[in-house]
């Protein structure tokens, strides 16, 4: 584990030098090629660039240890097979639901005896409506 571990900072400090040394390269126009000059980058003097150069490095150098940390975490978990830790025979409890119906029972539950009628509060007879 702490062979991991150690690899793990290795790489994050050549994933920050690599940002660094591609955020200190100068533009030379447009981005994938586009728009540079025939005898930009592929000369000798843009291929014999420090910069270009630790930049190649440092990306393999990254590569690399991506590819020896996945071979080191699949190592490490040891993946003969999928266990799980979850107790199938338990019940969950369940919880009121605020915006249920409250004349719908929650499942799981018993349902709720039914409401009383209540009479009418006033007589029917003034009413034309009311039958």
């Amino acid at each position: 584990m702490s062979l991991f571990i150690f690899l793990t900072v290795i790489q994050a400090i050549v994933a920050a030098a690599l940002v660094g040394v591609v955020l200190m390269q100068r533009s030379e126009g447009g981005g994938l090629g586009i728009g540079s000059s025939p005898s930009g980058g592929i000369g000798a003097r843009g291929a014999a660039d420090f910069l270009t150069r630790s930049t190649k490095w440092l990306a393999v150098a990254f590569v690399v240890l991506s590819i020896i940390l996945a071979g080191l975490a699949v190592r490490e978990t040891g993946g003969s097979g999928v266990t799980s830790t979850l107790d199938r025979d338990a019940t969950a409890p369940v919880a009121p639901d605020p915006l249920a119906d409250p004349a719908v029972p929650a499942p799981g539950t018993a349902p709720a005896a039914a409401p009383a009628e209540t009479a009418p509060a006033a007589p029917l007879g003034d009413d034309p409506l009311a039958e």
